[in-house]
């Protein structure tokens, strides 16, 4: 039922409804910065500080699925008044953390609530606005959302080099503590009905048995040795009988968690693919890039969110035009689009030398946001056009479901491990010329030496010692531009595997970030 309300009213409750949203997505991309600073005040590794963002992805992929039977057992306007509010009192606890474990398990759960929060509020934002203004207020919400990823690096940037890491989780308060007012104050009334459904609590337990168990894997890996240590082989049995038995499982089952029988849609399986290995590139430039300018090039958090944020700068002027052009032009050209421009800017990337400037990375990250404002919007409408309406919120929640899981939180993990084992290898390559059989080697300690009599040959050692560090994590990085910008044109081909298809959908099925 379509909320009455005077234009200002209505103003406000689709700023508050996206302001929401505007703090989920904002910790998706404000805590990429900060991982480097929130390591060292715990005393834990860049790489282990990377769990912030894995535990979060997982835990909210998870509940994705769940939304329909979530918002039909306590309402619409309830479940998402109760998620803001559990998501900005578990972000207040975020900022308390005193030592990683803790964290982790608070991000686990922040990830939790947080995760009906993008499609109960483009629900909300149908049903309370006029259907002649659906279309404008949705492309208000998408404005809204978007800019989280423009301003979250340099916003955490900022807080994180002038006040401490915390205050990147305390800013969430204050903005989830208006939202979930405005939304209950003015949407209590125009509540759903709710209808208690049955769940598969097995398949449930199953999904999250196997899915933790595989992400503690990934994450504790590289620590443990990988297969080495019985405790990794113990996780990875783990996490295949319990994924394969929840695959069958919900084959049999009438109300399952996940319903697999979408994927016989050949444009569901090909879109969904397309956007998770899509999202696993992407997602993983995201936090490798801001890693290496803090960790290698001497960047600040502040200095690193500049850098990287102009990726939101193009999805957020093109964004509210797609809508209209989805309906004219085949979906398979705009994410064809989307695929070379992702492509020619990390293969402009993977370019990169140790005294590349600050501008020059702002520049490629401004390219690749044409690819991100083509890609996630036509990508979802292509992947649902051929699904029936009663099935497109289960459907969609599969479709986000992957894209999550694998995109975000396994992404993040191996893309870490990837870039570590890069560098390891380059670091070996480099090493093996590193002799004094070498001119160039020679050469450089005579230099030095001769320079200075300050520079003994330990000094002079350590120092060629952290530039091949240097070199081989800036090879390493160029090595996964390159391969990213390969795998994006290799997905070309699959997306003509796809139905011909135009926009057929609201703009409302697609996923914010």
């Amino acid at each position: 039922m379509i909320a009455n309300f005077s234009p200002i009213k209505l103003l406000l409750l689709n700023i508050a409804i996206g302001l929401g949203t505007f703090i989920q997505v904002l910790d998706t991309s404000i805590a990429n910065v900060a991982i480097p600073y929130i390591a060292g005040s715990l005393s834990v590794s860049a790489d282990q500080g990377t769990w912030v963002i894995t535990s979060f992805s997982a835990s909210n992929a998870i509940i994705l699925p769940l939304t329909g039977w979530l918002t039909n057992f306590f309402g619409r306007v309830r479940l998402f008044v109760w998620s803001v509010i559990l998501f900005s009192l578990t972000s207040f606890l975020c900022g308390l953390a005193n030592n990683l474990s803790l964290l982790v398990f608070l991000r686990v759960v922040q990830g939790a609530v947080a995760g009906s929060l993008i499609p109960l509020s483009q629900s909300l934002i149908m049903v309370s606005n006029p259907v002649e203004k659906q279309g404008t207020a949705l492309g208000f919400w998408a404005m809204i959302v978007i800019v989280a990823p423009v301003i979250g690096p340099i916003l955490g940037g900022y807080l994180t080099s002038e006040y401490s890491w915390p205050w990147i989780f305390y800013i969430n308060v204050p903005i989830g503590i208006f939202s979930a007012a405005i939304v209950w104050i003015f949407l209590k009334e125009e509540e759903s009905e709710i209808q208690k459904y049955p769940i598969d609590w097995i398949g449930l337990t199953l999904l999250v048995i196997g899915i933790g168990s595989l992400q503690i894997l990934l994450d504790k890996g590289k620590d443990l040795d990988w297969y080495e240590s019985n405790v990794i082989i113990g996780l990875n049995i783990v996490s295949i009988i319990a994924l394969l038995y929840f695959t069958v499982w919900s084959y049999f089952q009438k109300h399952p968690i996940i319903d697999f029988s979408f994927f016989k849609n050949k444009n569901f399986m090909i879109g969904t693919i397309c956007v998770t290995l899509g999202f696993f590139i992407y997602f993983g430039s995201t936090v490798t890039v801001p890693l290496w300018l803090q960790t290698e090039q001497g960047y600040d958090a502040f200095w690193a969110g500049v850098a990287v944020s102009p990726i939101g700068i193009a999805p957020l002027f093109l964004s509210p035009l797609l809508g209209k052009w989805m309906g004219k032009i085949d979906l398979r050209h705009l994410v064809t689009t989307s695929f070379l421009f992702y492509s020619l800017s990390f293969f402009y990337q993977s370019h990169f030398t140790t005294q590349v400037d600050l501008y020059t990375v702002m520049k490629t990250r401004f390219f690749q946001g044409f690819g991100v404002a083509f890609f996630f919007l036509p990508l979802t409408q292509l992947s649902l056009s051929a699904v029936k309406k009663e099935q497109l919120p289960a459907a969609s929640g599969l479709f986000h479901f992957i894209r999550i899981l694998f995109g975000s939180s396994f992404g993040t993990s191996l893309a870490i491990e990837a870039w570590n084992r890069l560098t390891i290898f380059h670091h070996a390559r480099l090493a093996e010329t590193l002799t004094f059989y070498n001119p160039f080697t020679l050469h450089f300690y005579q230099t030095l030496q001769n320079y200075s009599e300050a520079f003994k040959n330990s000094i002079v050692t350590r120092l060629l010692e952290q530039l091949t560090e240097q070199q081989a994590s800036m090879l390493a990085l160029n090595d996964l531009a390159s391969i990213g910008g390969w795998m994006f044109l290799a997905l070309i081909p699959l997306v003509y595997l796809a139905k011909n298809s135009k926009s057929s959908l609201p703009a409302s099925a697609s996923p914010a970030h």
